[in-house]
């Protein structure tokens, strides 16, 4: 229950970080992506403010034996560059750039409604279902 409830506290105070910096505006998003237009770098900004401190946590973490609920702390994945990474890596940021909304401030952005948030999550929610059958069809050799 303790877990549950730190998740939606850490959930809301992430999605209500975003509706404050603005960073569910697709029009906020795309200014930062043009870099030779009418750039906009306050998305820098968040993106610091959330880089820095993660930077001192994940340090802090480590030296832990448990998190603060008593859980066991979560071993870091491996950190392996292959084809598929890259691959979701170029989807993300073409989705992103496209549309201007990733998915956390895709789902705060539903908060404050509207069609475009609305296409997005069901166009995501079916990229996810896509990939979810494509990828329990395909063999793992191919995949790296």
């Amino acid at each position: 229950m303790t877990r549950l409830l730190i998740a939606a506290l850490s959930g809301g105070l992430f999605g209500a970080g975003l509706l404050v910096s603005g960073m569910t505006d697709p029009a906020k998003v795309r200014g930062w992506l043009d870099i030779f237009g009418a750039w906009d770098p306050t998305l820098a900004f968040v993106l610091g403010g959330a880089v820095v401190p993660m930077f001192f946590a994940w340090r802090l973490a480590a030296r832990r034996p448990a998190a603060l609920t008593g859980a066991p702390m979560p071993a870091l994945p491996p950190q392996k560059l292959d084809g598929r990474l890259i691959a979701g890596a170029a989807l993300f940021g073409l989705g992103w750039g496209l549309a201007g909304l990733c998915p956390g401030p895709a789902i705060a952005s539903l908060a404050i409604g509207g069609t475009p948030a609305l296409i997005f999550m069901a166009a995501m929610v079916a990229g996810m279902a896509l990939f979810g059958l494509w990828n329990n069809r395909q063999p793992r050799a191919a995949l790296a």
